[in-house]
């Protein structure tokens, strides 16, 4: 899993005082990913500080390919 690192602004923060990780809808192959019982950080997730998990999290019943450009969009 990789660290709490917001994959918008780049700032390392604290999960449990803000933010998370935010698993966006399984495409067919993160359904075989996950078949394959990696140990790594899963490919339709991604973590979030507390200024832009809550829009995050809003998409998540979208691709994660379809997601990040709404969210980028959206903050950048």
């Amino acid at each position: 899993m990789k660290p709490p690192v917001c994959v918008i602004c780049d700032v390392r923060f604290k999960p449990q005082e803000e933010g998370g990780v935010v698993n966006f809808a399984k495409r067919k192959a993160d359904l075989e990913w996950d078949k394959k019982n990696i140990v790594e950080h899963p490919p339709y997730s991604e973590w979030f500080c507390g200024k832009h998990f809550d829009y995050a999290e809003s998409l998540s019943n979208l691709t994660i390919n379809i997601a990040m450009p709404k969210i980028k969009e959206r903050f950048i």
